[in-house]
């Protein structure tokens, strides 16, 4: 046998970010070191051919030192990014994103899912699913076997087993993760027939392949697990493993998640939650973020203006910063409209009233997910760009009562890689 064969050599962990631009991988020890990484954009080539052939370049590029010592795989993607496929695997019609919105379905999807449900917008699994059935020759449907996510459709292209998911990626398609099935209104449908069988994340699926092994040196006894969607490997990656803390990402708009012991489901504020083993993934999503602050200054302007600002000093000016009217947390309104004004004529000290508005929003939130029952905010780390702005950190942390430390790692690729691994909060 080769170099890696034996199991207890098989100490490396591989995990796999599919992006909106592209892939990322990032393979760890049992310590949690990066042993290797790799970055690329996707080829020219239509989806998801273009996803399959980046996933092999990918395999292709390991180091052999490396790949013979994988013994565990998974495979992140974007939520709600679906494909229709018939026994063999065969893709029956183009995917469909995580952003593309099957308003024709609603009518249809509001009289099975419950309001709250996140399988009831026009962007879910759910939505996409009514509306192949709903548009589709008869001829091609009835060729359909299973509904698919991305990470399902590229998991699959390694251990070979098709209509398998993760109850991550399953949410929005209306999987019930607080009983662990499919609810009795879904499976009633005549195409639920085509629903996934639903795994745990980071539950075993089961070896790659023969050829997947032969092809790119990889050993026989690799195991691929089940995935996760993009937006939980990267609060994996962070680390966070403790019921009340909390993850802000500061990028475009401003994400909060709070590791709770309680679920906690409220569509009328726009939040609803993850499973995490035993434990909740809350949070929701605002409209408010950097996208606002990119609307006014540059990035140079933004790190000068951010220098002139005293953040022990207040701000009197109370905005309520948008780029467009309609919020989504901590206000679900979508008329709201922004606040920006008055505007001072020091445009450093309009920056600080955008950086205190948003910081408040983020205060809002997090006040909220603890009012409707969340454990209590502990910690909270920051991620995505805003991150490095350390007048903005300082402004946060006098509103907010709890310690703000910066993410070591953000990567999705790295918390797929510690779901390979084992590595599971609750």
């Amino acid at each position: 046998m080769g170099k890696g064969s034996g199991v207890t050599a098989l100490l490396l962990s591989l995990g796999i970010d599919f992006g909106t631009s592209g892939v990322r991988a990032a393979v760890v020890d049992p310590q949690r070191h990066l042993c290797w990484d790799y970055r690329a954009g996707y080829l020219d080539l239509p989806a998801p051919d273009g996803w399959r052939q980046a996933l092999f370049d990918l395999l292709g590029a390991m180091p052999e030192t490396v790949r013979g010592r994988v013994g565990r795989v998974a495979i992140d993607a974007t939520s709600a990014t679906v494909l229709l496929c018939n026994q063999a695997g065969k893709v029956l019609t183009s995917p469909l994103l995580y952003n593309c919105a099957c308003r024709e379905s609603l009518e249809t999807l509001s009289t099975l899912a419950p309001a709250h449900s996140p399988a009831a917008s026009a962007t879910s699994s759910l939505a996409k699913l009514l509306w192949w059935h709903q548009t589709l020759p008869t001829a091609v449907w009835h060729q359909a076997t299973y509904l698919l996510h991305q990470a399902d459709w590229l998991s699959a292209q390694l251990h070979g087993q098709w209509g398998v998911s993760d109850y991550h990626n399953s949410l929005k398609l209306g999987y019930d993760v607080g009983a662990l099935c499919y609810p009795d209104w879904l499976l009633g449908q005549p195409w639920s027939i085509l629903l996934p069988r639903v795994l745990a994340p980071g539950q075993v699926v089961g070896q790659v392949t023969a050829a997947v092994a032969r092809r790119f040196g990889l050993s026989p006894r690799c195991q691929v697990v089940a995935g996760t969607t993009d937006s939980i490997a990267a609060f994996l990656a962070i680390g966070a493993s403790t019921p009340g803390d909390g993850v802000t990402s500061l990028g475009s708009t401003l994400v909060i998640k709070l590791l709770s012991d309680r679920r906690v489901d409220a569509s009328e504020y726009g939040i609803y939650s993850h499973r995490l083993g035993h434990r909740w993934l809350v949070g929701g999503a605002s409209n408010s973020g950097g996208a606002v602050l990119e609307k006014f200054f540059d990035r140079g302007a933004l790190a000068a203006l951010s220098q002139r600002i005293d953040p022990t000093v207040a701000t009197d000016l109370n905005y309520y910063p948008l780029v467009q009217p309609g919020e989504r947390f901590p206000i679900s309104d979508p008329d709201l409209a922004p606040r920006l004004t008055p505007r001072p004529e020091d445009d450093a000290a309009f920056l600080h009233g955008l950086l205190v508005g948003i910081a408040r929003i983020e205060q809002r939130g997090y006040d909220l997910l603890a009012q409707l029952g969340a454990s209590p905010l502990g910690q909270i780390y920051t991620c995505g760009g805003g991150a490095a702005n350390d007048t903005w950190r300082q402004l946060r942390a006098r509103l907010m009562p709890v310690p703000i430390k910066t993410a070591a790692s953000v990567e999705a690729a790295v918390g797929s890689a510690y779901l390979a691994s084992g590595f599971a909060v609750g």
